[in-house]
């Protein structure tokens, strides 16, 4: 099913959306893409004046925003936001993983253990502290949807990206068991893949690359919101953002 085919996103209006990586790229126009869907906006990152920017931006387009500076590396402070949520909302509708690190662009064997650790913390374990803590707030919502931010690189071992692609294979099977682990609950979980965009972690990797070749995170951002619609019912689905069409899994069982 192309997400493309899918209505103008109905059913957004009124939903608490918790989006990672909020301040800038992807996760910024993600924020803004819900936010003109009608939904409230929880926005995580750790620059508070990217923050205050998206901020800004929500209002212009007459919305709301939630801002919740906080580094995932914080595990604790993810359960504070889950308290916070639950006395706040009661549920919360949307989760968007959006945040990650590159990691160290090294052959396998000059990557230092300790940078490699960090990557994983955040690129996974902070992904799987997300669920621990939202999971009871996404089945009470009437339509629990989550989007991760996975990557090419999960299925196309590279020289020299070998940190940044294990991180997201291993987030790629996190968010497929989820999908599995809620099948009979009304929580949809999906992973998207947005292909070259337009991003300060696309420069950190590839350098000499004209930025201006490259398309704007809001196509991503575009994709990502189609499949928080409460309409969209399919779970452990990998989104192609450059192909326009789903990548096959074997169904969640």
């Amino acid at each position: 099913m192309d997400a493309s085919s899918l209505p103008n996103f109905p059913g957004i209006s009124g939903r608490i959306a918790l989006v990672t990586g909020a301040s800038r790229g992807i996760g910024y126009a993600t924020a803004l893409a819900l936010t003109r869907a009608g939904a409230h906006i929880v926005a995580v990152a750790r620059t508070v004046g990217g923050l205050e920017e998206l901020d800004d931006a929500v209002r212009a387009e007459g919305g709301a925003a939630t801002l919740v500076p906080l580094d995932l590396d914080d595990f604790e402070g993810i359960a504070r936001l889950a308290l916070a949520l639950s006395e706040r909302y009661q549920r919360l509708d949307i989760l968007i993983g959006n945040a990650g690190l590159l990691g160290p662009v090294s052959p396998l064997g000059h990557v230092d253990p300790k940078e490699f650790e960090q990557m994983m913390r955040i690129n996974v374990t902070a992904n799987l502290q997300l669920i621990r803590c939202m999971d009871p707030l996404l089945r009470i919502a009437p339509a629990g949807r989550v989007v991760f931010l996975s990557s090419g690189a999960a299925h196309n071992a590279r020289a020299y990206v070998g940190p940044y692609s294990i991180s997201k294979a291993a987030l790629e099977m996190l968010a497929r068991t989820y999908a599995a682990e809620t099948v009979t609950t009304r929580v949809r979980v999906n992973l998207i893949n947005p292909g070259a965009t337009r991003t300060r972690m696309r420069a950190q990797f590839m350098p000499g690359e004209d930025p201006m070749t490259l398309p704007l995170p809001d196509r991503v951002a575009d994709a990502i919101v189609r499949l928080c619609l409460p309409s969209f019912e399919e779970t452990g689905r990998l989104y192609d953002v450059p192909s326009a069409q789903f990548l096959d899994f074997p169904a969640p069982a």
